[in-house]
């Protein structure tokens, strides 16, 4: 400690000082807090992305299939109904 300096002005000076330092090691701390958690995120992103692809291919593939079987369908119900009406027809003209 200084004689020189009043105690009041050591005291400030010493919690300034210790005041800078933490922040100081905070910052680096979170420098590499954020470097370790891109590592990770660069990591783990791919795998998410391939899923992320998959699922959307699959969905993409199940929705085509969807509306070919409603397509099928919609001409499968078309073809009865013809027949029925046909059917109706002959026997109407039977009479």
């Amino acid at each position: 400690m200084d004689d020189d300096k009043p105690v009041l002005e050591q005291v400030t000076d010493a919690v300034s000082t210790a005041a800078t330092a933490t922040t100081e090691a905070v910052k680096t701390v979170a420098k590499k807090v954020r470097k370790a958690a891109k590592k990770v995120a660069k990591k783990v992103m791919p795998k998410k992305a391939k899923k992320a692809k998959k699922a959307k291919k699959t969905a993409k593939k199940s929705a085509k299939k969807s509306v070919k079987k409603s397509k099928k369908a919609a001409k499968k119900v078309a073809k009865k109904v013809a027949k029925k009406s046909k059917k109706k027809k002959a026997k109407k003209s039977k009479r």
